[in-house]
């Protein structure tokens, strides 16, 4: 399977906010509208970082987004993968090229955080080298935070 990544370009709006939608409509079992509005937008709410796609031919399969948060940091945000083509390395893809960008960006640091319940999702993030950091009573659940040294 050949996978491309690119960059975001405003001709993938839709389809990556559907993409990122259906990964938590998985996840979450139903989505409510007051939420995730960031996604009607994504360049006006993440074009200070990169968000990058990654393409199987034609069809968009997957996506994350790397914002610079200060003092050295980035963070991780809106990854998500085409539910047929988890566990197929297109993650691990994604977050290598969005780790490099930040070490271009001079980090040392990049963070993340995802629901600790998904435990697939915890577990993947280690296996491409984040250790967590601690977790926290979110607003929907408890979450696990992560941290990788860029040094």
């Amino acid at each position: 399977m050949g996978i491309e990544i690119r960059d975001f370009n405003l001709n993938d709006q839709d389809t990556v906010r559907a993409l990122i939608l259906n990964g938590l409509l998985g996840h979450w079992g139903s989505l409510d509208s007051r939420f995730n509005l960031d996604l009607n937008d994504i360049q006006a709410s993440y074009g200070h970082g990169r968000t990058i796609v990654a393409c199987n031919e034609t069809r968009i399969v997957g996506t994350g987004t790397v914002i610079p948060i200060g003092s050295g940091s980035a963070e991780i945000v809106r990854m998500s993968v085409a539910d047929d083509l988890r566990r197929s390395g297109v993650g691990k893809q994604l977050v290598t090229e969005l780790v490099s960008q930040s070490r271009d960006w001079g980090c040392t640091r990049i963070v993340l955080e995802t629901a600790s319940h998904w435990t697939d999702v915890v577990a993947f993030y280690e296996r491409c080298g984040f250790d967590i950091t601690h977790e926290v009573d979110g607003e929907f659940c408890r979450d696990t935070w992560f941290e990788m040294n860029l040094q």
